[in-house]
């Protein structure tokens, strides 16, 4: 069977371009014992895949040029070499940007569509959501009162961060780029307070959101809005470091943050999470998380995209902003 894929033809210097992938549709190897051959249906769409371009020790090896682009997705079995998966089983896993995939069983989880839109699994119910779960209540520690700020506010991780940081009883801030998303933020998610760092100066905008300091700072920018949050932070405030998608793209060095004595003279902790490491606790996350959004306390949303093609368009949707909610490919119709 042939697959389309998009694969890495070069690595990016900055922002990806058309150059940095190729189109082509190949052949897929036979099936072997433990193998799923899936048809892809949703393509997650997340800021590590710009890491995993990169020729740098990482916590995942690079992609390789000439191979198939690595991306989460979500696919039906169409045949299937383990006991354990039968045909029009749905299955989660990193599939690759192509519309059919041969994946390892275990390398992959099962879903049932019937609990959920299957683009759900791929954000709040998926790594998006354990990512938020994981990072701010393992690694944040927010108590009942604190002040929890958050940045990318509006994506898939920061806005499941803020909502688990109001069930846990938190004064919870948003931060994100525009008017509309400060809106949802409040408006839809229940968040206290957002900050639109497109239009309003971010120091000003924590001193009026934050009146008590900052006590957990949930960072997926990075840049400017990282050292503007830690020169609010409390006594022993923490720091989660989910992404630095300001930086991602970066045609030079890094941007890191000079405000770090701050961490100092609060004895805070600065810290970064990888969500794999979660792994053997995610039915249990995932099992709470859907009992919050069957009680109407946590909200989802996904931003849909229809169409392999568009692929290289709708991946720079994430370092621009357009996206709001957690960004999916579909592939199939439905």
């Amino acid at each position: 069977m042939k697959s389309k894929q998009f694969i890495l033809a070069q690595r990016p210097q900055g922002m990806p371009d058309a150059n940095t992938w190729q189109y082509q549709e190949a052949e897929l190897p036979d099936l072997q014992d433990g193998q799923l051959l899936l048809q892809v249906e949703y393509l997650s769409m997340d800021p590590a895949m710009r890491g995993w371009m990169n020729d740098i020790k990482s916590y995942m090896p690079p992609v390789a040029i000439g191979e198939v682009m690595r991306a989460g997705g979500i696919g039906k079995v169409l045949e299937s070499r383990d006991a354990r998966f039968a045909e029009g089983d749905y299955v989660t896993g990193l599939t690759g940007v192509q519309n059919y995939a041969v994946v390892a069983t275990d390398m992959v989880n099962k879903v049932d569509p019937s609990l959920a839109p299957l683009p759900r699994y791929l954000g709040t119910l998926g790594m998006p959501g354990m990512t938020a779960y994981f990072g701010l209540l393992e690694t944040g520690q927010p108590k009942t009162g604190e002040t929890v700020v958050v940045s990318g506010a509006a994506g898939a991780v920061g806005s499941v961060v803020g909502q688990i940081a109001k069930i846990k009883g938190c004064h919870t801030v948003g931060i994100a780029g525009g008017q509309d998303k400060c809106d949802y933020l409040i408006n839809e998610l229940g968040f206290d307070a957002a900050i639109d760092y497109k239009n309003t100066d971010i120091n000003q905008g924590l001193k009026e959101t934050c009146p008590k300091g900052v006590d957990v700072y949930f960072d997926n920018v990075g840049g400017e809005i990282l050292d503007a949050v830690l020169t609010r932070i409390n006594m022993h405030a923490r720091i989660v470091i989910c992404g630095a998608i300001s930086q991602y793209n970066n045609a030079g060095p890094v941007q890191g943050p000079s405000n770090y004595l701050s961490l100092l003279v609060n004895r805070a902790r600065m810290e970064g999470i990888v969500v794999m490491d979660n792994a053997a606790n995610y039915a249990s996350a995932a099992a709470e998380m859907a009992g919050w959004v069957a009680e109407g306390k946590l909200q989802a949303k996904e931003h849909v995209v229809a169409g392999l093609e568009t692929f290289p368009d709708t991946f720079k949707m994430l370092f621009t902003g357009e996206n709001f909610g957690k960004l999916v490919i579909q592939i199939t119709d439905h």
